[in-house]
């Protein structure tokens, strides 16, 4: 007595038609556009991740080029060319493994046999699994094919590394991009399963296997078969937990907030209760990712803290956590690198960049200090290239002048020669008396005392001479430092050359 071979979920479940392929409707939708239109073309590339419909999409696609009355996007489920392909019995869709059949003489054959007309379909579609496998020179003998095929041949190719895939091979195709599932949509696919197959299941145990299967309905399928075997009728969160070893959700946003608060002494006692339960270390670093990549989202849209942590911080902590996903995944000890980068990520998280002490700082200050600040007068005029300019000196900037009894006790006191550069000023008579002395002959004239233009003129002379004297007192080692090492100029304290503040 023979019994029935069992098949998997995943097989039984497989898409039959278009409308039940899940979360892939950019790819429905141009398909059926071509078929509608007539827009067919001769060569397609589907590129995505494990188990998001690419082959099943590509027996869909020549189910509906063949069928009796197509080309439709809709086939019936009693079409018997349509079971015929989705079965793998019909013979002029030829679906090849690319890992298996890379040679260039395999080609070679393939594109021999593409000369022949089909036996009972309108098309003869050659479906290439993987096709990132074949050589270089199996690529090079299927290029002039590829590009000018026999009207009734179609090309469907797949793959997973499109990057592998030669540039001159995908610009010959219509590239299809397939998406990773996202985690609701998978969890509705696995209800209905779950309901058609009368099995009891939380929905904590449905998120926790949509979370492994990280995009993949192929993957969530397989979980749900190999729980179904594992628990019977009723599957909740723990056995789920407990097979493939994940850690709770309650755990890793225990475990995210430990790393906020930097409680070293939670996360030793964490990773000791994963290390007993046998937790896998590398997916709950995967976890705990998604966890400050949720606080990040929080933040950045509602404009406000998640559990007390800044966008910077949540981002400077994803960085350390990405970093270490090889050391925790390759490394000789899962659990010592796994503490080494939550370590690592919690003083990441505690660090600062500069511009945000300086915020910090900025708003730190009182407003009565910052309106003491001195303002620049506003009736400062613009002057000419050649015209020095006087400005302001900052009170508190400015040296105070000493009188002559106090600096020659502080002589009397050091016994070492002092040079400076500022000398007292003298009396208002003994000022314009030296002032005329010190006057240079073409300026002695006859001038108007009242004009502003002599005076200032004859000023500048002045501080000038002034100001050259003073250099020519200071020690030669002084001098020699300011022109020659530091090309330094002597200016005036009163006067300053605008040009030399920029």
């Amino acid at each position: 007595m023979s019994e029935q071979a069992y098949q998997v979920i995943a097989r039984r479940w497989r898409p039959k038609q278009f409308s039940e392929l899940v979360g892939q409707d950019h790819v429905v939708r141009t398909l059926g556009n071509a078929i509608e239109m007539g827009r067919i073309a001769h060569a397609y590339l589907f590129v995505g991740p494990r188990g998001t419909g690419k082959t099943t999409s590509a027996r869909l696609f020549a189910k509906s080029l063949n069928w009796e009355n197509g080309p439709s996007l809709d086939v019936p489920v009693d079409s018997e060319i349509g079971q015929a392909i989705m079965e793998g019995r019909c013979l002029d869709v030829i679906e090849i493994d690319g890992a298996s059949n890379n040679s260039v003489d395999q080609v070679r054959d393939l594109r021999d046999e593409c000369q022949y007309a089909p036996a009972q379909c309108r098309y003869k579609i050659y479906v290439i699994d993987e096709v990132h496998m074949l050589s270089q020179q199996a690529f090079n003998a299927l290029l002039k094919t590829l590009e000018e095929p026999p009207p009734h041949v179609k090309f469907v190719f797949a793959t997973t590394e499109s990057h592998k895939v030669l540039p001159t091979i995908v610009s010959r195709c219509q590239r299809f991009e397939f998406r990773s599932i996202p985690v609701p949509l998978i969890i509705g696919k696995l209800e209905e399963i779950c309901k058609a197959e009368s099995i009891d299941v939380d929905g904590e145990a449905l998120e926790a296997i949509a979370r492994m299967a990280m995009g993949g309905m192929r993957d969530a399928q397989s979980i749900l078969d190999q729980m179904i075997s594992f628990c019977g009728k009723s599957i909740n969160q723990r056995d789920v937990l407990e097979v493939y070893g994940l850690a709770s959700k309650e755990m890793i946003e225990k475990l995210a907030n430990s790393l906020v608060e930097a409680n070293y002494d939670q996360i030793l006692g964490i990773t000791d209760e994963f290390s007993s339960e046998g937790v896998d270390f590398y997916r709950s670093l995967l976890d705990l990712s998604e966890v400050f990549r949720e606080f990040l989202l929080v933040s950045l849209r509602e404009g406000q803290t998640k559990n007390n942590v800044s966008p910077e911080q949540c981002v400077r902590i994803l960085d350390s956590l990405r970093e270490g996903e090889d050391l925790v995944k390759m490394g000789l000890s899962e659990k010592t690198n796994f503490e080494v980068t939550l370590f690592r990520a919690v003083e990441s998280g505690r660090s600062r960049s500069i511009d945000q002490v300086i915020r910090r700082i900025s708003g730190m200050i009182p407003d009565e200090v910052k309106k003491k600040r001195p303002e620049q007068p506003s009736n400062l005029t613009t002057p000419s290239s050649d015209e020095p300019v006087t400005l302001p000196v900052r009170e508190e900037l400015a040296p105070k002048a000493k009188d002559k009894e106090t600096k020659e006790e502080e002589k009397a006191e050091d016994n070492e020669p002092v040079a400076s550069i500022e000398t007292p000023e003298p009396d208002e008579p003994e000022r314009e008396e030296k002032s005329r002395k010190e006057e240079p002959d073409h300026l002695s004239g006859d001038y108007d005392t009242n004009s502003p233009e002599p005076r200032k003129q004859v000023r500048q002379i002045k501080d000038s001479k002034i100001i050259e004297k003073r250099i020519s007192e200071l020690p030669d080692g002084i001098r020699e430092i300011m022109e020659k090492k530091f090309k330094g100029d002597f200016v005036s304290i009163e006067k300053i050359d605008d040009s030399r503040l920029i």
